[in-house]
């Protein structure tokens, strides 16, 4: 092979190159701690209740990142903040708690990362039950998620209240299985509202710096 040495020592400069880069990203991004706010007296952001994590866990294994992104772009790199997704873009300090970050590639469904502090469209508990278990639109029914359980005396507590069609047959109930109750749990936790100093659109740190030199 003509010129072999030399593509050898190119690719052995390419994988150096890439190696650097990505141990350099972890450490960057790997040091990152929670942000203390003087004025609330408190770090941000929360680590997850375990009930949440464990649904993390639900949610990853259902790949509902196939169709749910959980990254809020910056202004001027798409519609997320009109659409109502979030008032401010993600930033890494966002994930430094969660296990496995789902930030999702395409959006076949809306953007989940602020999907429980939406106003006024938050959906709560019966909402997310009811939509795992019917679906809606694109998304699919996850009736697998859920157990139909023969009713003997009291009708359980965490029953769904279905009506129509997607009502179970007299005498039955259908009942959220664990899996669907810390799923559920996951979802209710998504709320990053805390607006971290390098969570502000870089166009607005730039027209700031440009005024204090005036």
């Amino acid at each position: 092979m003509k010129n072999g040495t030399l593509f050898f020592l190119g690719l052995f400069a390419s994988l150096t190159v890439s190696f650097a880069v990505v141990l350099l990203a972890n450490h960057q991004l790997g040091a990152l701690t929670p942000y203390f706010d003087d004025g609330e007296g408190k770090a941000f952001p929360d680590r997850m209740p375990g009930v949440a994590a464990r649904g993390q866990l639900v949610y990853r294994d259902l790949g509902c990142a196939s169709c749910h992104t959980q990254q809020v772009r910056r202004p001027g790199f798409g519609a997320d903040q009109t659409r109502g997704w979030g008032e401010r873009q993600s930033v890494a300090r966002d994930y430094i708690f969660q296990p496995f970050p789902q930030l999702g590639a395409m959006r076949i469904g809306p953007d989940l990362t602020n999907s429980a502090g939406r106003k006024p469209s938050a959906l709560d508990a019966e909402d997310l039950m009811n939509l795992l278990y019917a679906g809606q639109g694109a998304m699919p029914a996850h009736a697998f998620l859920f157990n139909q359980v023969k009713v003997t005396g009291e009708v359980p507590a965490k029953a769904l209240k279905l009506t129509g069609s997607a009502a179970p047959a007299a005498g039955y109930a259908i009942v959220p299985s664990e899996q669907a109750q810390t799923l559920v749990a996951y979802l209710l936790n998504l709320n990053t509202v805390y607006d971290y100093p390098e969570s502000r659109p870089v166009v607005q740190a730039a027209a700031q710096a440009e005024g204090a030199h005036k």
